[in-house]
């Protein structure tokens, strides 16, 4: 007896996609449309803490009073970058994410869509009454060239065989489609070229002080990364003056009305100084490079006495803004030449000031109509010689003794002085400035930007109004009369109004002279 024993093949394991296969089917997930729409919408959706949370770039004395208000949500949404909106790494990851997408995505159907434009419409179907929109009359003397001149009139792309015209039109449609993804790509690439070759910067300036546009006479600076310090276009000015206007009177009361700074502009050096009245949305321009007015507030000056009777420090103090409402501001003074103990104050600056009930003192108005100045004064040590850096809004208590405490403390008006217990010396309130918070920038794309911007918009008007339509018509001569039936559908969703056309359609084919007989003329709609 024989056994033979059967031997089965090992199954075949199907191949991996491998690393190209893997590399092909992201590239394809990352170009599809969908994917794009989402990426499209995370770009909108990272956009928004940056008008949120107060930006390092715009505003730094925000930044700064949050974490003074919040320090610690502050240091976690600094951790997060959402100081920093549009500088940090997950936002620039959505950008090059959102422009390769669309790049994969409009590339191609650019080129599909100029295959289309060049390719001629297509031959008329056998039956032309099961389209949507169907007509047939009598029309003596019709001929294939005659259809298709008129529906040329009617600016349709037509091809003419035996015996019938194939007509299309609508492809603005997809080309507004493209125009958009295009212009959104540009908007893209302008963007990214004002990151490369532009720069922005803050600065913060009192009444009377000057700027020269330098790195060193910045408070912020953010350059490009292909911008170098001889890059910088080489104006200054000056703010001799800055009015706020302020509602006086009724429920609107204490509102702003306008804010003007009067600057001197010098634009290169050896140049005459030309006057430039700077207001909100209204920018001074020097050869590109933007001044934009974002902020401002009080500044007030004082004059400061040391214990032996010696100006240990005379000049204006930028104060924060506490109150929007109001203005009430605050400020720190450190006099660390003071002795024979440096000095340390806190002020609390009041533009308009009344008593309040419980004896204290409260601002009612934000412009300076009544200004003083609460001062709370500690003598110590400062810590300015441990090497470790300092806010100039902040004051270190810990090492310091407190001289003159208490909200209930009557503020200095303009003029006064407050002596200082244990002959410590003396502070003076010497006048009122103000001050105003510059956002200095140049970048590159920003006309290109706006271009881009435009396009955009022109390419989803087109896209969402224009429809994709095709017309068909036949011609059947017989003894004595010519037939024409006509069709047409709308290749896009959403075309009601096509039914209108279509008709105005028959009725230029059927010429002039027929006036209201189409229905003794046998037109008839499918639908």
């Amino acid at each position: 007896m024989t056994f033979t024993q059967e031997v089965r093949a090992d199954p075949v394991r199907p191949a991996g996609l491998g690393p190209v296969g893997w590399l092909r089917w992201a590239w394809r997930l990352l170009t599809s449309m969908r994917t794009a729409l989402i990426l499209l919408f995370l770009f909108a959706l990272a956009s928004v803490p940056g008008s949120i949370y107060p930006q390092r770039s715009i505003s730094p004395e925000k930044v700064a009073q949050y974490f003074k208000d919040s320090p610690g949500a502050a240091k976690w949404l600094d951790r997060l970058g959402l100081f920093d909106v549009f500088t940090s790494p997950w936002f620039a990851a959505t950008y090059l994410l959102l422009f390769l997408s669309l790049a994969g995505c409009v590339i191609p159907r650019a080129a599909a869509h100029l295959r289309e434009v060049r390719r001629t419409p297509p031959a008329a179907p056998r039956n032309l009454s099961r389209l949507p929109q169907h007509a047939s009359f009598e029309a003596p003397g019709a001929t294939v060239e005659s259809i298709a001149a008129q529906l040329r009139k009617k600016r349709f792309r037509t091809v003419t065989g035996p015996g019938w015209v194939a007509a299309e039109k609508g492809y603005l449609r997809e080309t507004g489609n493209l125009l958009f993804h295009v212009a959104l790509l540009a908007l893209l690439v302008a963007v990214g070229a004002g990151g490369l070759y532009g720069y922005r910067g803050n600065v913060l300036i009192v009444e009377g002080n000057g700027f020269a546009n330098t790195v060193a006479a910045y408070d912020r600076y953010i350059p490009g990364q292909n911008v170098s310090a001889e890059s910088l276009e080489p104006f200054s000015f000056t703010l001799k003056d800055f009015q706020a206007t302020y509602v006086a009177t009724g429920d609107r009361r204490g509102q702003p009305l306008d804010f003007s700074a009067a600057l001197m502009v010098t634009d290169r050096p050896g140049a005459r100084e030309r006057p430039y009245d700077l207001r909100v949305n209204e920018p001074l321009d020097v050869n590109g490079t933007q001044t934009y007015l974002i902020g401002h507030g009080y500044a007030p000056t004082f004059k400061v006495l040391d214990g032996k009777g010696q100006v240990a420090f005379e000049g204006s103090v930028p104060c924060l803004t506490a109150d929007q409402v109001t203005y009430t501001s605050e400020c720190v003074i450190k006099v660390p030449d003071a002795v024979p103990d440096q000095l340390g104050f806190l002020v609390r600056f009041l533009p308009t000031t009344v008593p309040a009930q419980d004896g204290s003192y409260v601002s009612v108005f934000p412009g300076a109509a009544n200004p003083t100045a609460q001062v709370f004064a500690f003598s110590g040590d400062l810590g300015m010689k441990s090497g470790e850096p300092q806010s100039v809004y902040q004051l270190d208590t810990k090492n310091l003794k407190p001289l003159v405490m208490g909200l209930k403390t009557k503020p200095l008006a303009v003029g006064e002085t407050l002596p200082l217990p244990g002959g410590a010396g003396s502070i003076q309130l010497t006048g009122v400035r103000e001050w105003i918070s510059l956002q200095i920038a140049y970048d590159p794309g920003r006309i290109p930007a706006l271009l881009a911007a435009g396009l955009s918009v022109l390419g989803l008007v087109l896209s969402l109004t224009v429809r994709r339509r095709r017309v068909w018509a036949r011609v059947k001569e017989g003894e004595g009369s010519t037939e024409v039936e006509v069709g047409g559908l709308t290749r896009t969703e959403g075309g009601p109004g096509f039914a209108e056309e279509f008709s105005q359609i028959v009725t230029a084919l059927r010429g002039p002279e027929a006036g209201d007989a189409a229905s003794r003329q046998g037109v008839k709609d499918a639908h």
